[in-house]
């Protein structure tokens, strides 16, 4: 199936249709070989304003290994960056109590974005073994918008899709994640302390993907009920 050079984002309008967009963006990326396990760049802004999204990420991250279990497993990585210049990797982690108590030990610190550094870093992981998704969690953006859209489009050359998902709705923030998504070919998504069940299922959507393809994120969307399941339901495997 041949990649959407323009992406796709999600219209602020109504939850519903940004679930919708958000489902549909991901079932349009290619499907990976079945013979790997999935892998997947979980990636957040540690800077202080982000602490209280820490506690919502580690039960989000447990949901992602839940999910995946049995579509061949998933490997996932992740990384963070705050205070001073401070960038961090963790080993690649096939179980949730591997990324427990690296997420527990995370402290967020004021500092700059680095989310020129996260994409090139991710770049680089791809350079060594495929990669299928990047998933990002912030809430603004400190760095040159052209010097991202660059790094995004070589994300996008390299066939890792990005989804981010945006807290809050900073206007500069969301014209550079968007940005980001569209040159990667990812989705973009909105969301906001008052709906932590609605970014756990899209977060948990984006790892079933990776680690099944579009036939496992149908299933998934039967299992789940709900939005999840009245939106998936409309796609095919075979598309």
């Amino acid at each position: 199936m041949s990649r959407n050079p323009r992406g796709k984002n999600l219209q602020s309008q109504s939850t519903a249709t940004q679930v919708d967009a958000f489902l549909r963006q991901v079932a349009a990326t290619p499907v990976r070989s079945r013979a790997e396990s999935g892998r997947l760049i979980f990636a957040m802004d540690a800077t202080a304003s982000r602490e209280p999204s820490w506690d919502r990420a580690i039960d989000i991250q447990a949901a992602m290994f839940h999910e995946t279990a049995d579509l061949g497993g998933l490997r996932v990585q992740l990384c963070h960056y705050g205070g001073f210049q401070q960038f961090q990797a963790s080993p690649w982690c096939t179980h949730a109590d591997e990324l427990l108590p690296l997420m527990t030990q995370v402290r967020c610190a004021a500092g700059l974005t680095q989310i020129g550094r996260l994409l090139d870093h991710v770049a680089a992981e791809a350079g060594r073994e495929r990669v299928n998704a990047l998933v990002f969690i912030g809430d603004c953006v400190e760095e040159d918008l052209d010097a991202l859209a660059g790094r995004a489009g070589h994300l996008g050359l390299l066939g890792v899709p990005a989804f981010v998902f945006q807290e809050g709705r900073d206007p500069t923030a969301e014209r550079a994640f968007r940005e980001i998504a569209r040159l990667s070919a990812g989705a973009w998504c909105p969301f906001d302390a008052n709906s932590p069940r609605m970014l756990k299922d899209l977060l948990s959507a984006v790892a079933v993907f990776a680690a099944g393809g579009r036939k496992a994120l149908t299933e998934f969307g039967r299992k789940r009920g709900g939005a999840v399941l009245q939106l998936t339901r409309q796609l095919s495997p075979d598309d």
